[in-house]
């Protein structure tokens, strides 16, 4: 009896080693799944440590890798999930009963393990979203083999001709400013060939006088995003040789720049239309990629430049924070001359936010923020409203008179004022978001209220008549929605995100032919014009795949765009005054304005 029963427990252990004793219990077969599971995170998980505790200097490289895969992940989940919600609401419960089951086998889990997500680990599950994301990601190939095809090398495509420009020097502006876009859509070969121009044929020995504002923004900035994205050290080299060209330019008597250098020459100079001065946006908006640049070469003199030109402002800075747009680089005395969010102003209030937050908001860079929040004063002063719409807008300003104009460049200021929100108390952060998204209400309207649905260069305003066009081409500008994306990231109301696929909707109606996306000579009749601006691919197009990728792509906390939409990575800062210059190491990931002429 004894012997028999001893057989039959024996048996009956063994069964538990019979596949086909789980194949007939599926739950049990789950159950053994899910445990081997959980024994191979915990090895795994224990490994990590032991691998960090015996190699520390490989922890930032396995870092890197796995965000590279986790950027992967994040841009290509979405298109396999169709019943998203559904799906998960599933598969918690099951999960749920699976670990009720492992806990009355005696495994010892975390409470509630499905209901206890934290917030920011949860990544919304949105059709909508997928298949928009997917329509601009669509579109940036499409613009991008059209400019492989017609112009590759060359600085811009001109789509109907069926040819390439030179209108940047020969600095191959198009590549360099869509290789970070390539880079967050995933799109690997393009970025990698991309890249290889980049190190085989990209020269900046040009005899060419080129834009200190621009090289700086599209070929600096693009370079070192690219940089920070890839690790790969030859954006560095180059972002670095092109720096050491424009350097020069800061070489007057008050520090603030000329604003264009001869690259192969380095003799600057100012444009004739100018009457010698210098331009506020294009003196005020290095700071962001100098300061970068110094952080990731440890060298402090594209720092030290940059910086330098914003002491002088203090200088001058008036009570209201609004600076005329020339400035006199000799004496660094602001000249006679419009105030304006719009062209050759704007990205100068921009880049005093921006620096402030690159800065890890310390109280190195506190008086980038107090300049700020002074020139946000001067704004508020300069808004009014429409009839009978109540449409709000952003006046101009010469000497004591107002110009009831606002361009659309100065539509980044939405974004901006939500971006810069936060740092105010609660009044005054509601305050500045309000008119955040009265801007944006405006700036979306002037789209839709063309026949195209897309918007003119600028707009008046005038009693009972609500606005209408100034000057009416679209050079496919990106600043609507940019700070449509800002505010849905910063609110989460998904009507910022109905508002940019309406704008989407309309370049893909009037802007794309065969060979590319084109600007529009005229939004009321439609006539186009020849040229693909390359902010397009580095800045409208980007804004838009962000607008329907969780915000955890390029997270706000830890990157900062400049103005041509290239996202820098924050580097942490030792210490509360955050004055030391850090070398910064890239992050790797393996995937993931301005002043544009008519064409």
């Amino acid at each position: 009896m004894a012997r028999r029963s001893s057989s039959s427990s024996s048996s009956g252990a063994w069964r538990y080693l019979n596949p086909a004793y789980y194949l007939k219990r599926p739950k049990r077969l789950a159950l053994l799944f899910f445990v081997f599971v959980a024994a191979t995170f915990a090895f795994w998980d224990r490994q990590s440590l032991v691998s960090e505790h015996e190699c520390p200097s490989c922890v930032r490289v396995n870092e890197g890798i796995v965000f590279s895969q986790e950027i992967l992940v994040t841009a290509h989940v979405f298109d396999v999930i169709t019943d998203g919600k559904s799906e998960i609401s599933r598969l918690r419960n099951e999960i749920n009963q699976l670990h009720g089951q492992l806990r009355k086998a005696g495994v010892l889990l975390e409470e509630n393990p499905a209901t206890e997500i934290p917030r920011k680990d949860l990544v919304e599950i949105d059709p909508i979203n997928n298949e928009r994301r997917e329509k601009v990601k669509e579109a940036m190939l499409h613009a991008w083999n059209s400019y492989v095809k017609y112009a590759w090398g060359m600085d811009e495509l001109q789509p109907q001709s069926k040819n390439g420009v030179n209108s940047f020097g020969g600095l191959g502006a198009t590549l360099v400013d869509s290789l970070d876009t390539l880079y967050i859509m995933g799109l690997r070969d393009e970025f990698q060939k991309a890249r290889d121009w980049v190190a085989e044929s990209l020269s900046f020995d040009k005899d060419y006088d080129a834009s200190v504002f621009e090289t700086t923004i599209r070929v600096v900035g693009g370079l070192l995003s690219a940089y920070d994205m890839s690790g790969d050290k030859v954006f560095l080299e180059k972002a670095k040789d092109i720096a050491d060209r424009l350097l020069p330019a800061w070489d007057t008597t008050s520090g603030i720049p000329y604003n264009s250098i001869n690259l192969a020459h380095g003799r600057a100079h100012n444009f004739g239309w100018t009457n010698g001065d210098s331009i506020l946006a294009d003196s005020g908006t290095e700071q962001l990629e100098f300061i970068a640049l110094s952080q990731r070469t440890g060298d402090p003199k594209y720092q030290l430049k940059a910086e330098n030109v914003i002491r002088q402002l203090q200088k001058i800075y008036p009570s209201d924070g609004l600076l005329p747009i020339y400035i006199n680089p000799q004496s660094g005395q602001a000249s006679y001359s419009t105030i304006t969010f719009g062209a050759m102003g704007d990205s100068f209030y921009e880049y005093l936010l921006k620096v402030w937050i690159q800065g890890n908001k310390t109280e190195s860079v506190k008086h980038y923020r107090q300049m700020w929040e002074t020139s946000m004063e001067g704004l508020i002063s300069l808004t009014r409203q429409t009839t009978p719409s109540n449409y709000t807008y952003i006046c101009e300003k010469s000497g004591g008179s107002l110009s009831h104009k606002m361009d659309e460049l100065a539509c980044f200021a939405p974004g901006m004022l939500a971006l810069g929100a936060s740092g105010y108390g609660p009044e005054k952060a509601k305050q500045i978001m309000n008119l955040a998204e009265e801007l944006a209400r405006t700036c979306y309207n002037f789209y839709q209220t063309t026949p195209t649905k897309l918007a003119g260069e600028n707009y008046y305003f005038h009693a009972e008549q609500d606005m209408n066009v100034g000057t009416s081409w679209n050079i496919l500008r990106p600043e609507t929605v940019e700070s449509l994306m800002y505010l849905w990231r910063l609110t989460g109301n998904k009507t910022y995100q109905d508002w940019g696929w309406d704008i989407f909707e309309a370049f893909e109606k009037n802007s794309r032919i065969a060979s590319g996306y084109v600007g529009l000579r005229d939004v009321n009749s439609g006539e186009k014009d020849d040229k693909m601006q390359t902010f397009f691919l580095a800045e409208t197009l980007k804004y838009l795949y962000l607008l329907f990728s969780p915000p955890s792509v390029v997270s706000f906390d830890e990157w900062v765009f400049n103005t041509e939409a290239h996202p820098l990575r924050i580097v942490p800062t030792h210490g509360s005054n955050g004055q030391s210059i850090e070398t910064a190491k890239p992050v790797v990931r393996p995937f993931g304005r301005k002043q544009g002429k008519q064409g």
